[in-house]
């Protein structure tokens, strides 16, 4: 099972993340249970302190509508009772308290004093002075059984409370050296898992850089790589034992094909040598010419002359640069090629309407784009075929438009012709051999920007291909054509 060296880290890092989070939890529960503890302890002092200085607020409010009854006694009376009440209650409902023998003596004596008090205010308000000066005194001595048992309860808390204290410095103690233990014991479970986990990679990484220093100085027959890391890297050492043997089985495959290619190069030598010279090929058609001449067959020797220089221009060195004029120049003699081969069927026109036609251009520019307008524009119609070239200068560019009106194409004919499609190969010339895509490219690499060459076409309504070419880039693109 090929596990990745990201899983390997996620799995170390989670387990870290695991332990320290546990140890973290148990850390804050023990704390918060203290803290609990405390808080508890420190509420009940300030209760019971609240209720014992009520009481004597609430034995004073009924001293005084005993002596001195009047609203404003009476309002503060009422008050005292209502605080002392509630402090009462919030005892009561204090958790574990009720069930101990001393804080229920305390609950009795709360309800003694509320009993004694407010049966001393029920004999006011009917003015029998013997019965509320009693029920008084019950009240009085009631609220010094409070204070006295508050006392006792408030020391019985702090005896509480101080234990608490001890176990509180035990346990920072004990947490002290709980944690000066899990650092070292972090520190030394992260070095040996750092040492193994580097180990895993180290190691592979350094038989593959050995390996590949073997492949590099040219020895693809070592001993295979063995890498048991159980991730990527083994995954990569078994693929790079692949890689050198298909290398190995590779190189001597190249050599048989070098040996091969030498014979094929040897019987191609042979085979140029015996073909035709091209130069007796072009002197043999000025020889039919002029014999077509003396014999009175002018149209004939045109046509043989125009095929003669069509064919010595295409034949020339494609590297070399040449001007506009001279590919307008093989472009007539195209023209009058085509107008011999259709007849009434076809008209042929060039506009030239700017004196700037010595601009350096690629050879057979133009040409493929004339021969690409007759093949899949005009070839097919019956009559009324029209192939135009108009030369204009636009904006300091050379502008070229190659107009028929043709079958034209759609969109996805347009995309393939220039480029964007698969099969852009089936769009070339007569005599060429070269397609839009070879055009555009070496315009581009020429006058070194892109973007020159555009077609627009409507079915049935035909087809115009525009070059640009920059004015100002003569000078870069190779100054004048030599």
């Amino acid at each position: 099972m090929i596990r990745s060296i990201r899983s390997k880290m996620v799995f170390f890092s989670f387990a870290f993340i695991l332990l320290f989070n546990a140890v973290a939890i148990g850390i804050y529960w023990s704390s918060e249970r203290i803290t609990n503890e405390y808080s508890t302890s420190f509420d009940r002092f300030v209760l019971l302190n609240s209720i014992s200085r009520q009481a004597e607020e609430w034995t004073a409010a009924t001293q005084q509508i005993a002596t001195n009854p009047s609203q404003e006694t009476w309002a503060a009376y009422y008050q005292a009772s209502g605080e002392m009440k509630a402090l009462a209650e919030e005892l009561g409902n204090e958790e574990g308290q009720p069930g101990s023998v001393e804080m229920q003596s305390y609950m009795q004596l709360l309800d003694s004093l509320e009993q004694n008090s407010e049966t001393t205010a029920g004999f006011v308000l009917q003015g029998d002075i013997e019965k509320y000066g009693s029920n008084l005194a019950e009240t009085e001595q009631s609220n010094a059984y409070i204070q006295e048992s508050t006392l006792t309860l408030i020391d019985q808390s702090l005896t509480e409370y101080q234990h608490l204290y001890a176990q509180l410095q035990e346990r920072n103690t004990s947490f002290r050296y709980f944690i000066i233990c899990l650092f070292a014991t972090s520190l030394l479970i992260a070095a040996f898992i750092a040492f193994r986990f580097s180990s895993s990679i180290t190691k592979p990484v350094d038989e593959l850089s050995r390996a590949a220093g073997e492949v590099s100085r040219g020895h693809f027959q070592g001993e295979p790589l063995r890498i048991r890391s159980g991730d990527e890297l083994e995954l990569l050492g078994r693929t790079f034992n692949r890689m050198r043997t298909d290398i190995h089985t590779y190189v001597g495959e190249m050599e048989k094909k070098a040996e091969m290619d030498q014979l094929m190069k040897q019987l191609e030598l042979k085979h140029l040598q015996n073909q035709i010279n091209p130069h007796f090929l072009f002197n043999t058609l000025n020889t039919i010419s002029k014999m077509a001449y003396l014999e009175d067959a002018e149209e004939t020797s045109e046509l043989i002359e125009s095929v003669s220089s069509l064919l010595r221009y295409s034949l020339g060195n494609i590297e070399k640069e040449v001007t506009l004029r001279d590919e307008l120049d093989v472009i007539r003699s195209y023209f009058h090629i085509q107008e011999t081969r259709f007849r009434n069927r076809l008209s042929t026109h060039i506009e030239i309407g700017t004196d700037e036609l010595d601009v350096p251009i690629p050879r057979l520019t133009l040409q493929p784009v004339i021969e690409n307008a007759f093949i899949h524009g005009v070839e097919g119609m019956e009559e009324n075929a029209e192939v135009r070239v108009q030369v204009r200068l636009e904006d300091s560019q050379i502008v070229v438009r190659v107009m028929d009106n043709g079958k034209g194409m759609n969109e996805r004919q347009r995309q393939q012709l220039l480029g964007a499609g698969e099969k852009q190969e089936a769009h070339i010339g007569h005599s060429t051999g070269l397609g839009m895509q070879n055009v555009r490219r070496r315009l581009e690499l020429f006058f070194h920007t892109g973007e020159l060459v555009d077609v627009e076409s409507v079915p049935a309504q035909g087809t115009t291909v525009k070059l640009r070419m920059p004015v100002k880039e003569w000078q870069k693109a190779g100054g004048q054509a030599g």
